[in-house]
């Protein structure tokens, strides 16, 4: 994994640097976690028509695609809605570097009935050349980062690691 950066790690690096680090090094504490649980089971159950989870070179996980151009992905909640927002900003530019350009993104919250659109900018996609290089810091250290208490840390799954 080390030198890729997924959509995943560039969601996880909005809502927590230390939880991106656990990630990048392997440490997975979501597989029993029941947030996480509950966002899967909303994934499976939204969008059945759809085809869903394209994956595209074991880098990024597209929720689905509509009409060959719009990107899809769906959320729980807007808890991190920047983080979702960059995430699919992500998606964007790494289609537009591989020559897949007039793509549009759409985060879908099934639960609350509300759709964002997304568009990529000139000035998005410097930001997420900085991110980038951000993230392979991260991705290259062996400490941890320093733990930044939020109120999304009780729902996180690496919370026991954190805060126990």
């Amino acid at each position: 994994m080390k030198g890729k950066i997924t959509g995943v790690m560039v969601y996880y690096y909005f809502v927590c640097k230390r939880k991106l680090w656990y990630f990048c090094h392997e440490i997975n504490m979501e597989a029993e976690n029941e947030n996480v649980l509950l966002g899967k089971l909303l994934d499976e159950n939204s969008y059945r028509e759809k085809e869903k989870h394209i994956n595209i070179d074991n880098v990024i996980n597209i929720d689905f695609i509509k009409e060959k151009h719009e990107l899809h992905e769906i959320k729980k909640s807007k808890a991190v809605e920047d983080a979702g927002l960059w995430q699919m900003k992500y998606y964007l530019y790494y289609m537009q570097e591989r020559g897949v350009k007039e793509l549009t993104g759409e985060i879908d919250y099934p639960l609350l009935k509300k759709k964002v659109s997304v568009e990529l900018s000139e000035e998005d996609c410097n930001k997420i050349k900085e991110i980038s290089k951000e993230i392979i810091e991260i991705q290259n250290t062996s400490s941890v980062p320093a733990m930044k208490k939020q109120g999304i840390c009780k729902k996180c799954a690496y919370f026991d690691l954190c805060f126990i």
